[in-house]
């Protein structure tokens, strides 16, 4: 009995012992397939990372270069500047002129203005400077009314600037227009006499010496408002009417030329 329980123990010691032989072996097996897998896993991953450290090594070695710019078009040459020429017209020349409308003594007060065409063109060195149809700008230097009996009318035109047809005004000094009007005192003094002497003539044949007198001064007063209807007589310029100046003072003119 003892034996067979020693036996027993013996049997179940040895399955035991070969029991735990075949877990090591497992167990090995299993780390030597885990070390064996690791080196090929290291080696599978290895070729993904590579070509992108290497493009990485490659980019930072590369100097970074700029695109070219395209060469931009070449601009075109600029004109050359127009030249710039002037001429001077001399004091003395004549500034003839059509005005644009009417102008009267009846009317016109010093210092009012009035226009006109310059109707000749003016030169300077045998060119034309500023041509016929240049409008020119001017001012009544002074008007008198015509007066009753001896006071005749007077008026004063002058200019003070021409501008060129596409310039602007150029200013100018010229000698005044004048015009007055003739004096009529003698003329009144004619027709006052003239109807005092109807008048006494009247009288004397209508009432002798006493009417003679009477009618004397009848017609003197006649003769007197006739004078006062018929004397007052203004100076009358109508549109169109050509009228000349003359320069007191140098006009320059600045012009533009093309360039060669």
């Amino acid at each position: 009995m003892r034996k067979r329980l020693t036996l027993i123990s013996l049997i179940a010691a040895l399955g035991l012992m070969l029991s735990g032989c075949k877990q090591g072996s497992q167990q090995t097996a299993s780390q030597e397939a885990q070390q064996a897998a690791s080196p090929a896993t290291s080696q599978a991953a290895a070729p993904s990372t590579a070509p992108g450290n290497a493009a990485a090594n490659s980019a930072a070695a590369t100097p970074a270069t700029s695109p070219q710019a395209a060469p931009a078009n070449p601009e075109p040459s600029a004109p050359p500047p127009p030249q710039v020429e002037t001429d001077t017209i001399p004091a003395g020349a004549a500034v003839i002129i059509h005005l644009d409308s009417p102008v009267s003594s009846a009317s016109a007060t010093a210092g009012s203005t009035f226009s006109g065409i310059l109707a000749v063109p003016l030169r300077a060195h045998s060119h034309v400077v500023i041509p016929a149809g240049s409008v020119v700008s001017g001012h009544v230097a002074s008007a008198v009314s015509a007066g009753r009996l001896n006071r005749p009318a007077e008026l004063a035109l002058t200019l003070d600037s021409i501008a060129p047809r596409g310039g602007n005004p150029v200013q100018i000094t010229t000698r005044s227009w004048r015009a007055k009007g003739a004096s009529h005192k003698k003329r009144d003094e004619v027709l006052i006499g003239g109807g005092a002497g109807v008048g006494a003539l009247i009288g004397a044949l209508a009432g002798k010496g006493k009417g003679a007198a009477i009618g004397g001064l009848i017609g003197a007063g006649a003769g007197t408002a006739g004078a006062a209807a018929t004397g007052k007589k203004e100076i009358t310029l109508p549109a169109e009417t050509r009228l000349q100046f003359d320069l007191t003072a140098p006009v320059t003119i600045t012009r533009q030329v093309a360039g060669n």
